[in-house]
């Protein structure tokens, strides 16, 4: 599914404000009284807008429906986050009452403020063993301070596509595998077709490349962004001097920032037939699993494979791991119907035909265990790559706040002038991040 939603800044409606809920919803207990046996319609929104998720939705609805002849279930899609949680704070009888968001950064908030209910108690009734059933890291972003308020619904893994052609041109026998690797490989990759142009560069480190948002790549070093406290802990971690440097001379290696960043402006949009990896620009990418499903469809004029990202040369006995998010789903707290919409919530997340069958239809990742060792999951070994890459230990994701992805917006905004050399001094650069991200997350709690 392609996920380029998931790069949009958080509302700042949503990030000042709390939601505007905190404190004020009736977050559910699992006690809803509702029969979930007897006639019903729930209207379910989410944001899948190509013909070809919404036919694999629609097509998930069926089978629901199929097996729950009494729920009726209405689905409206390409609905926003920000449209569902003004829905969510108006209630009454025209808010959805089962959601989806492409934005994990958000889970946070949804638990705290009691948007989404706790689905724990519905689990628990229904004998429904979280545990077993998900992989923790994708439990890990669907929670937030013990509040299951969401379930991953199919999942999202980053890893590295590389052009064989332009491998086996360049000499390259394999993929990278540590970072001094990477920064060799990448200027080895790199053409030039003048003295400030390019014909081709091995890797485009710049931020503001498609998915290049600087926690995707610092995944690679398991980074701690809070410390035991909950204080932000990025000028303390000694990581983050390591990820920043190394950027830094991945893009030196390659030509220099203002270069590069001339070279990206005549890269065409992310989901188009001109993607800049699509059209031979790029060597080397940083994307999500959908990826392949695009160039199959486009049919790329060369060879192309999927490995894990390299990792820092220090930790290189973690080489497989990636950066993981996906999409989730919950329960409105003001719906009427609860029980009910736990079945949806229920069979569309943990039901393991269901979960291979979307897995196939939108080439994302299965969420559950059982449906990732399914014989009916795509054997395409390009694919598969990414479910290795989730099932790895290293793997993580990034850590729910109380303001959603806040933090991370104010990580990207430093970043961008850590890249450019707008920050002489790193340290005092990240310090003042760390106390902006502090008070944002004081002012989000009060």
């Amino acid at each position: 599914m392609p996920r380029w939603r998931i790069r949009t800044r958080v509302p700042a409606a949503l990030t000042a404000a709390g939601l505007l809920l905190a404190g004020c919803a009736n977050p559910s207990t699992g006690s809803a009284d509702d029969d979930p046996t007897k006639p019903v319609t729930l209207k379910f929104w989410h944001g899948w807008s190509a013909p070809g998720e919404v036919k694999a939705i629609n097509a998930s609805i069926e089978r629901f429906e199929k097996l729950h002849r009494n729920i009726d279930v209405k689905a409206i899609g390409n609905v926003t986050d920000e449209t569902i949680n003004q829905a969510l704070r108006a209630g009454g009888g025209e808010a959805p009452d089962v959601v989806s968001s492409f934005t994990t950064n958000n889970v946070g908030q949804y638990c705290d403020s009691g948007m989404w209910v706790n689905l724990d108690p519905f689990m628990k009734k229904t004998g429904l063993d979280k545990k077993k059933t998900f992989p923790k890291t994708l439990l890990d972003y669907t929670s937030y301070e013990g509040n299951q308020c969401a379930l991953p619904f199919l999942a999202d893994a980053f890893g590295m596509y590389y052009n064989k052609d332009a491998f086996k041109e360049a000499g390259i026998a394999q993929p990278p595998r540590t970072m001094s690797e990477f920064k060799e490989a990448a200027a080895k990759l790199t053409e030039r077709s003048g003295k400030d142009s390019y014909k081709r560069v091995g890797f485009m480190p710049n931020f503001r490349l498609y998915q290049n948002a600087p926690d995707r790549l610092f995944a690679q070093w398991g980074p701690k962004y809070f410390d035991a406290d909950g204080k932000s802990n990025l000028a303390d971690e000694p990581k983050t001097y390591d990820y920043f440097k190394t950027t830094n001379e991945l893009i030196k290696a390659q030509g220099g920032y203002a270069d590069l960043e001339k070279f990206r402006a005549t890269f065409g949009e992310e989901m188009s037939s001109q993607n800049a990896f699509l059209t031979g620009k790029l060597a080397m990418h940083l994307d999500g699993e959908w990826r392949g499903l695009m160039l199959d469809e486009k049919k790329a004029k060369f060879d192309w494979g999927v490995a894990p990202l390299p990792v820092p040369d220090d930790q290189a006995d973690s080489y497989g791991r990636g950066f993981i998010t996906g999409t989730v789903l919950g329960i409105a707290h003001s719906s009427k119907k609860q029980n009910a919409a736990w079945e949806l919530v229920r069979f569309l997340t943990a039901d393991t035909d269901q979960v291979v069958n979307l897995a196939n239809d939108i080439h994302n990742v299965p969420s559950t265990f059982a449906a990732l060792k399914s014989p009916r999951l795509d054997a395409d070994k390009r694919f598969r790559t990414f479910f290795k890459i989730l099932e790895n230990e290293h793997s993580t994701a990034l850590p729910q706040s109380t303001n959603g992805g806040s933090y991370i917006v104010s990580l990207a905004d430093v970043a961008y002038s850590i890249e450019a050399g707008g920050k002489k001094n790193l340290r005092e650069a990240l310090k003042k991040l760390d106390e902006q991200i502090d008070a944002d997350n004081l002012q989000a709690e009060n």
